[in-house]
């Protein structure tokens, strides 16, 4: 039976950039707790030699509970089922310092049964660690074409799902892309290869309330083709971009929040439909905010840009005047 969290658990939490740390580097995780992202995720699985494994657990484990991670979603991925390493990742990181880890996340997902297993793995730990039951949360990585065709069922398979992730990098081998530069379009392709993939991750994980996350981009010395990528995804709707290095955090917190005014127009937008249909406004469906018609339609709309805007922590510069009689 999977676990269900006895208080509610914010799963939508601010995700613009999620950074990926090496688990066997102590000296990165030190640093990563003095940067600005929104999300860091401590790394058992690409970022760590195989040898360097099972030492990086211990690590992960002591930086989870003796670092200063204030402000930060805390996130560890394992490997991935296939691998003989998985149990032993989730029951060492979840025991040694699950009270102090929000969420696991779980690389190349291909069926909803391997998130199943995982929130079965996690249950069980928690029951016998004293732990809430469905607090920790599961990030779901997709990593190829098996993956993306299950992607509807995988995002409904537990309560604790919060993310669903793009890997591009293994995503590309998995179906031979030709092309050696993650993220990038490959050559002889004149429109976006990506937009399938991206739309199909984004669609499956709005139906079931869940937020859609791009995976690296691995020029990390090209701030530009960063941008680029980033600003194509976050157009579309995603949450947020990971991050491999500290200069592409601010790229990404930028490209993931709304404007000053986007974010204004948007908070204009919600307190001018609360007066306008309220007693007091006349109770009317639909209103005039300037030169624009504003009805229940904008109001969802200006929700989506003004809960991004409050999540980046950003203060209006204007406010809703009500018009004289």
């Amino acid at each position: 039976m999977t676990g269900t969290p006895a208080t509610p658990v914010n799963r939508l939490r601010p995700r613009r950039s999620c950074l990926a740390v090496p688990g066997s580097n102590p000296r990165f995780l030190e640093k990563a707790q003095g940067l600005p992202a929104d999300q860091v995720f401590l790394d058992l699985e690409d970022a760590c030699a195989p040898i360097a494994k099972e030492g990086a657990r211990h690590t992960i484990v002591d930086a989870l509970n003796n670092g200063d991670w204030t402000g930060k979603t805390r996130v560890v991925r394992v490997n991935d089922w296939t691998t003989h390493w998985t149990y032993r990742d989730v029951v060492t990181v979840v025991e040694g310092a699950g009270q102090n880890l929000d969420c696991v996340m779980l690389p190349k997902v291909q069926d909803a049964q391997q998130v199943v297993a995982l929130d079965l793995l996690l249950t069980q730990i928690e029951k016998t660690m004293g732990f809430e039951v469905g607090r920790i949360g599961i990030e779901a990585q997709i990593e190829n074409a098996k993956g993306l065709v299950n992607v509807d069922a995988i995002a409904a398979a537990s309560p604790r799902m919060e993310t669903i992730v793009f890997g591009p990098a293994d995503f590309m081998a998995s179906i031979n892309m030709k092309s050696l530069v993650v993220g990038e379009q490959p050559p002889g392709y004149g429109a976006d290869a990506y937009h399938y993939i991206l739309m199909r991750i984004l669609m499956a994980a709005r139906a079931h309330d869940l937020q859609a996350i791009d995976g690296p981009y691995l020029q990390i010395r090209n701030p530009e083709g960063y941008r680029e990528v980033a600003a194509r995804s976050a157009a579309l709707g995603f949450d947020g971009k990971w991050v491999l290095h500290p200069d592409q955090v601010a790229l990404a917190n930028e490209i993931f929040s709304p404007s000053q005014d986007d974010y204004d127009h948007a908070e204009l937008i919600l307190d001018a439909y609360a007066y306008y249909t309220s007693e007091a406004g006349g109770a009317k469906g639909s209103a005039m905010l300037g030169d624009e018609m504003i009805d229940e339609a904008s109001r969802k709309m200006a929700l989506v840009i003004a809960g991004k805007g409050r999540a980046a922590g950003m203060s209006r510069t204007s406010k809703f005047e009500i018009p004289e009689a």
